[in-house]
């Protein structure tokens, strides 16, 4: 699978995309929109990825405040390539945050690949959460008195059909009352843990902890969603690869990882974090 992007060299122009191989990782520096036509159909079992939500985030190479209309377009044009290259039975995750002030930008970009694809889940990423008096995990605080503060984004879960079976105790979590164990005829203390995912940041205090990337996921969030998706050996793609969370998921589980980032400084972010791992 390594050697898809290798031929696209020859598909998309004279001036070949610069690529680097580590292990069973694959990153391609250039457009996604662009190199994703030299995938071979059907050839992905799973798509992890997070692309640009259109609210000012400062990128190195990418205009974060396009026109609604433009972007949503834009958007549509690569959620086609998306469903092109991914297997009848794969799954893409879908990542995608809002602001207060924007707070529909998720949901318009859903109903985009809505028109290729089936919402089969629907996650919601808590990043952090306030339980009594207690608070876990890590979020911006936002100041003003109309909002509060945003600590969640959504994952949305699409497939070609809307009938993929997962392996949902892949991701499950251990019965609070035993009882339930044999009273419901399980085969282990383990049941499905549901649609809403606590996955907080990891503390960092200088941008470099956080791979010099303003936008980045845990590297668990990709890795449940893979995890989650249930196959053998699958072929793992994010064509907004970003500092490279969804490849580093793909190299701790074994899989083969397809990732395509358009700045050639988180590109090679993404390289270095793979080959120190």
């Amino acid at each position: 699978m390594l050697q898809v992007l290798d031929r696209t060299r020859d598909r998309v122009s004279k001036n070949a995309p610069q690529s680097w191989t580590v292990g069973k990782q694959k990153v391609v520096l250039g457009d996604c929109e662009t190199l994703l036509a030299g995938i071979p159909a059907g050839s992905v079992d799973v798509v992890v990825t997070s692309p640009p939500y259109n609210i000012g985030v400062t990128y190195r190479s990418y205009d974060d405040r396009k026109p609604r209309q433009a972007y949503l377009q834009w958007l549509g044009r690569i959620a086609v390539e998306i469903s092109r290259v991914l297997k009848h039975d794969g799954s893409l995750f879908l990542n995608v945050g809002s602001t207060n002030s924007d707070p529909w930008v998720a949901m318009d970009v859903a109903n985009v690949f809505r028109e290729h694809f089936t919402m089969q889940n629907n996650f919601t990423w808590v990043k952090s959460i306030s339980i009594g008096n207690d608070s876990v995990g890590h979020f911006k605080p936002i100041s003003g008195k109309r909002f509060l503060n945003h600590n969640h984004e959504s994952v949305f879960h699409f497939t070609k059909s809307g009938c993929v079976e997962l392996d949902r105790l892949a991701i499950g979590v251990p019965f609070k009352d035993k009882t339930n164990i044999a009273r419901w005829g399980h085969e282990r203390d383990k049941r499905c843990g549901g649609n809403v995912w606590f996955i907080p940041y990891r503390t960092v205090r200088s941008k470099s902890q956080k791979f010099g990337h303003p936008a980045g996921f845990p590297v668990e969030l990709p890795e449940r969603c893979i995890r989650l998706h249930g196959r053998q050996n699958p072929v793992v793609l994010d064509p907004f690869l970003g500092a490279g969370s969804t490849l580093a998921a793909a190299q701790k589980l074994g899989c083969d990882g397809i990732g395509i980032e358009i700045d050639p400084v988180y590109a090679q972010t993404s390289v270095d974090r793979l080959r120190s791992a």
